[in-house]
């Protein structure tokens, strides 16, 4: 070995980003005060606080909110305008066809302005009323779209595992068999959200996947995806699944969809676009069997509502920022240096004494909310959650609650709170956008909050606390 080679064989603590900064906006600077008069505007509601606040760190969501690359923003400039049949939509389907193993051929391709629109389209359209979804977790506005019409969306993650099993987002197999035995011919398909978001957004295994996949075929119905974060998904599969290991990401995205009948994506996730979405189903999934003219109820439903096919609701520009994204989601470079990210930010805040959700999945961490106002006279009917992000945005710091309060309801006959059986609140990273100095001071604050944990305010709903989709909507006080 040359001496200069040998002089650099030596571990370092610290890594290289996958990236450098190419474009870069100066943040505009708040008081305190100015936070908490908007914070009262806002009714404490982080949806409504004004974003140019946010100095600190905006973990509300990863959808939508990736900094583009470069070549992405290039390829924008190529967008094709053209109402119909414009130029970035072949290059879609090219691009659908070497990231997902699908071709227009042998698959319904339906584009979407977003995910949440392609669910509406899919959900609107299945059937009636006394369906049933079984799914490892549903995430709200997915529930909130087969709910409007009269689908029971049914959680069954699976719950027997150890705590430290990467694979915490699977679905409960027994279960599922049971559930497809007693409702045979009311289940149009089986939902796997993969990562599972609502579950602390953790993986789903292919082991898991290929059961769920053989359960399907035994029973008749459908296995459709929720991909918004496939490529994620597969690089757990490819880092902490057995066989996995020797196959490129593109490889094992390839093996998931080869076992799916169909799949809803928000390309604002693993597209890293900041728009778009499909609804994609194989020409030969039960669900078209069991109900044939769909395909073309759903052609129809997407020219109502998002324009012609060939873009769907998306500019050209959104279509070729996606195009360029998918291929970029799948390099093993990018997604070892986002996930990486978000798990060093999970361990700084587990080493601040922060009750997280463990393992830490791939574009978020989720704090236990009833772990973490332990000891507290905190109850969950108190929504100590909102209470929590409610007051970091005086911090410059926005999370989301997903726990009592977003998927909650309320008994209006009984006047109680209807609880749900996890209680979180969320700090998803957006792709690209944060350094490691921005989420420290972002867990910093959390852990401020942590210490001052007994003497945090309860949030009492002022408006919303009865509303569909109510943590969208609500109005709070912060009672001392």
């Amino acid at each position: 070995m040359p001496k200069e080679l040998a002089l650099t064989r030596f571990d370092t603590p610290h890594v290289p980003r996958p990236h450098v900064n190419a474009i870069v906006r100066p943040h505009h600077f708040f008081s305190p005060e100015d936070r908490r008069r908007a914070a009262l505007i806002a009714g404490w509601n982080v949806f409504q606080f004004p974003s140019e606040m946010l100095q600190g760190g905006d973990l509300l969501s990863d959808s939508g909110t990736t900094t583009l690359t470069l070549e992405q923003l290039s390829a924008m400039v190529l967008g094709d305008e053209a109402y119909g049949s414009n130029w970035g939509y072949f290059q879609l389907l090219e691009t659908f066809e070497k990231t997902f193993g699908i071709s227009q051929k042998t698959w319904n391709i339906y584009l979407f302005h977003q995910g949440r629109a392609a669910e509406h389209a899919l959900y609107s359209h299945i059937g009636k009323s006394g369906l049933v979804i079984p799914s490892n977790g549903f995430f709200d506005t997915t529930r909130a779209n087969a709910e409007a019409n009269g689908i029971r969306a049914l959680d069954i993650p699976r719950v027997r595992y150890t705590k430290n099993e990467i694979f915490g987002g699977d679905i409960d197999l027994v279960e599922l068999e049971r559930t497809l035995k007693t409702h045979t011919a009311s289940v149009p398909f089986v939902l796997l959200t993969i990562t599972n978001n609502t579950g602390g957004g953790q993986p789903v295994s292919m082991e898991n996947i290929q059961e769920v996949r053989t359960l399907c075929k035994r029973y008749k119905t459908s296995l459709f995806l929720d991909a918004c974060r496939f490529a994620e998904n597969a690089w757990f599969i490819k880092r902490h699944e057995a066989g996995h290991a020797q196959k490129s990401i593109s490889k094992i995205v390839h093996d998931m969809f080869s076992l799916c009948d169909g799949f809803t994506i928000s390309l604002k996730k693993d597209g890293l676009s900041h728009m778009g979405g499909a609804l994609v189903i194989r020409n030969s999934a039960p669900l078209l069997k069991h109900k044939p003219q769909l395909a073309e109820e759903l052609r129809d439903h997407q020219i109502l509502t998002e324009g012609h096919p060939t873009y769907g609701g998306m500019t050209g520009r959104d279509i070729m920022s996606a195009v360029e994204g998918l291929r970029h989601v799948v390099d093993e470079h990018y997604l070892e240096g986002r996930i990486g990210l978000v798990h060093d930010f999970g361990s700084y805040l587990a080493k601040l004494g922060i009750p997280i959700v463990k393992p830490v999945g791939g574009h978020a961490v989720y704090i236990d909310v009833d772990r973490f106002f332990a000891g507290t006279k905190m109850k969950r009917e108190d929504f100590g959650g909102i209470s929590l992000t409610a007051l970091l945005l005086l911090k410059g710091v926005r999370l989301c609650e997903l726990g009592a309060f977003a998927f909650g309801t309320y008994d209006s006959k009984a006047k109680k709170d209807v609880l749900p059986p996890k209680n979180y609140v969320r700090a998803a990273v957006p792709r690209n956008k944060y350094e490691q100095n921005d989420l420290y001071y972002v867990a910093d604050c959390i852990k401020g909050l942590f210490e001052n944990r007994e003497k945090l305010p309860r949030a009492v709903p002022t408006y919303g606390r009865d509303k569909t989709l109510r943590h969208f909507k609500a109005r709070f006080r912060l009672e001392w």
